[in-house]
């Protein structure tokens, strides 16, 4: 669905500014940097929601550390997990014996992270660990631990700071509410 709205027609109300965004990003960093200090640090990055919250909080870390991506999804372009878990992009980097900390822009359900911590423990990661920008508890289903993360989150549906709806809206820079006349257009 090709959408031309601008971006104030989509948006009920922002509910975390580009400042708030980078206090979460300066915070989580120094968390990170004393949590994986001395350790060989592998930080993989969820495709394609988490890109520009890891680019903020890698350079917030003082630490060496190395980067690899995945693309896992339960959603695919519905607004609702399926609740199966596809693989389309695997990391490159071989964990076994390494510190991986997953970077997401959004746990929801959970059912994505489940299986990917659950996968890279099975390679053989000597500890797998999730830092989130956002943790909506509200809707977990499966039972995942989310050590790191910006902020609980209410179950809205929210887009922008890589976060999207359909694949649209990621590029916001900061973190909003989308109208629910906007949501209704992807629900027909």
């Amino acid at each position: 669905m090709a959408n031309c709205d601008n971006i104030s027609s989509i948006i009920d109300r922002r509910l975390f500014t580009e400042e708030d965004i980078k206090l979460m990003c300066k915070r989580l960093g120094k968390e990170l940097t004393k949590e994986y200090a001395g350790k060989d640090l592998l930080v993989i990055g969820a495709l394609k929601g988490a890109v520009f919250f890891l680019t903020d909080l890698v350079r917030e870390m003082d630490v060496p550390l190395q980067m690899d991506f995945m693309d896992v999804s339960s959603y695919g372009d519905s607004m609702e997990s399926s609740g199966k878990v596809r693989l389309d992009v695997d990391v490159q980097t071989d964990v076994k014996g390494r510190d991986v900390l997953i970077v997401e822009d959004i746990v929801d359900t959970g059912h994505t992270m489940k299986y990917m911590k659950d996968l890279l423990a099975s390679r053989g990661a000597n500890s797998v660990k999730c830092c989130a920008l956002l943790n909506k508890t509200e809707r977990r289903v499966d039972d995942v631990d989310v050590e790191y993360y910006g902020s609980i989150v209410e179950n809205e549906f929210v887009v922008g700071y890589g976060l999207d709806l359909a694949g649209r809206y990621r590029n916001l820079p900061f973190v909003g509410v989308l109208k629910p006349e906007i949501i209704a257009k992807y629900t027909k």
